[in-house]
């Protein structure tokens, strides 16, 4: 009993910490602590950091901003990897900004053609590797193949069908890609598209959130309820914080192409 109460005794000036359990992780025993104690110090030290968690978190009074989750996933790392639920999320959030980049805008510049794939016999390249890409005025770009003329068929090919509406024109290493007049319907459209995409993004990201939180109550009998409802509050406070991003993308996305 007097080593038990020995082990407790540096634990309230250590609870008295908030950010304690976020940044350090679990404390160790105090020196001196046999180790078939020690195991049984740190599990009671995790479960009272964790419900004080959650006593904080529902002592929020209705209507008033909560303070943000933030568990040490090294903490929670027997159920559930916080990191790759992270990178998850991130994840989808880059595909979004490729596809933007890829698939809409408005063809008022060189780069707009640089993402373009072309297969060649060597492999796959951008378009702007291979090619130079200029503007030759507001309804003509010129991309000369000068430097890899094996591959201007290819290049061509790949203009066609990058799902632009391209229709290029081949004069020998010389590519003449015709832009057809932008209209506010066009741009229009393509802001709907942004916003279409925005939305399936937003549904695979609900698609690793879910697959996070059934991971968490895998756990429900072999873990404490409190324990549980921080994991899915910290899960879904990620998941929040991704579809801000993606709003945010969106906005953007969309004043760029009504100018």
């Amino acid at each position: 009993m007097a080593l038990v109460l020995r082990c407790l005794r540096p634990l309230p000036s250590l609870l008295l910490r908030p950010s304690f359990a976020m940044t350090r992780g679990l404390p160790q025993a105090p020196r001196g602590c046999p180790a078939p104690l020690l195991e049984g110090c740190r599990q009671c030290v995790q479960q009272m950091l964790l419900s004080r968690q959650l006593a904080t978190k529902k002592a929020k009074g209705k209507g008033q901003s909560q303070a943000k989750v933030n568990i040490s996933a090294a903490l929670v790392e027997d159920i559930i990897n916080l990191e790759e639920t992270s990178e998850g999320m991130q994840a989808v959030i880059e595909a979004l900004k490729e596809d933007f980049s890829r698939n809409l805008n408005v063809r008022t510049s060189p780069g707009a053609l640089d993402h373009i794939t072309v297969m060649t016999k060597d492999g796959k390249f951008p378009l702007n590797q291979l090619g130079q890409i200029s503007q030759k005025s507001p309804q003509l770009m010129i991309v000369n193949m000068a430097s890899f003329p094996e591959s201007t068929a290819a290049a061509a090919k790949a203009i066609r069908e990058s799902g632009m509406n391209l229709s290029p024109e081949v004069d020998g290493t010389v590519i003449r890609v015709p832009l057809p007049k932008v209209t506010r319907e066009h741009r229009e459209n393509l802001a709907k598209l942004a916003k279409q995409s925005t939305n399936k993004s937003k549904e695979a990201l609900r698609k690793v959130r879910s697959k996070s939180i059934t991971q968490v109550k895998k756990f429900k009998n072999k873990v404490s309820e409190d324990t549980i409802w921080l994991l899915e509050k910290q899960i879904q406070q990620m998941a929040d914080e991704a579809v801000t991003e993606m709003d945010k993308l969106l906005a953007a996305k969309t004043k760029e192409l009504l100018g």
